[in-house]
């Protein structure tokens, strides 16, 4: 559910969005760009931990990567 929020930006900035942005996309750009700048919350990372170890395909990939896997890196 969208909270309205009143919020002070630069105006350079404010005539940018104006100028670039289609009418009524102001609020959608923000939206997005600030949910791609959070942290995701850890519950969500979790979840997402979760669901990936039960993508089976990832088991045959991991054995790839196997020889990665060393005490020591050469010098």
């Amino acid at each position: 559910m969208p909270v309205r929020l009143n919020i002070t930006i630069d105006e350079d900035v404010h005539e940018r969005l104006k100028r670039d942005l289609p009418p009524k996309g102001m609020s959608r750009f923000i939206n997005d760009v600030l949910r791609a700048r959070l942290r995701p919350s850890a519950e969500a990372l979790d979840d997402a931990y979760k669901a990936a170890a039960k993508e089976h395909w990832r088991k045959g990939e991991s054995g790839d990567w196997a020889g990665t896997e060393v005490d020591e890196w050469p010098e």
